[in-house]
């Protein structure tokens, strides 16, 4: 934000300190304050979702940035829940049994406190072997999104 007053603004933003966080990788646009509800187009499909889907992983989150459809810029904002979590089943129950990449989603929304600006991307050929592997999935009809 570009102040040529120099003065500091500040937004009226609630933070819970004792509140789980969690990471959302997008390519949308978002403000400190913002809600990320679900009814939105989804970050890899051509379709609407019934739930918000978080991690509590930088990791993950990259990942969720780095393969988001469309041209916006790759984004990572720190979330909080306003209701009840739940694993997220498309890799809890299908892929990776036990949540080791701690991957929820919600009815409710997530509250953006925040935005993680430097990160490591990974490397050009690494985001295209992923993204021709669930084409291939999506091919074989194996890639879909339980929601």
């Amino acid at each position: 934000m570009e102040n040529t007053k120099n003065e500091t603004t500040f937004i009226n933003v609630t933070h819970n300190p004792f509140a789980q966080t969690f990471f959302h990788g997008t390519k949308a646009d978002l403000k400190i304050g913002d809600s990320i509800t679900a009814g939105f187009q989804c970050n890899y499909a051509d379709r609407k979702l019934n739930h918000v889907y978080v991690t509590a992983t930088l990791t993950t989150a990259i990942w969720g940035a780095e393969l988001a459809l469309g041209n916006g810029r790759q984004r990572i904002y720190l979330v909080e829940a306003t209701g009840e979590i739940e694993d997220d089943p498309n890799v809890t129950d299908k892929k990776f049994p036990g949540n080791p990449t701690m991957s929820y989603r919600s009815i409710h929304p997530f509250k953006v406190i925040g935005e993680v600006t430097i990160w490591q991307a990974h490397l050009p050929e690494q985001i295209q072997s992923m993204k021709d592997g669930l084409q291939k999935l999506t091919e074989q009809g194996v890639n879909v999104i339980m929601d």
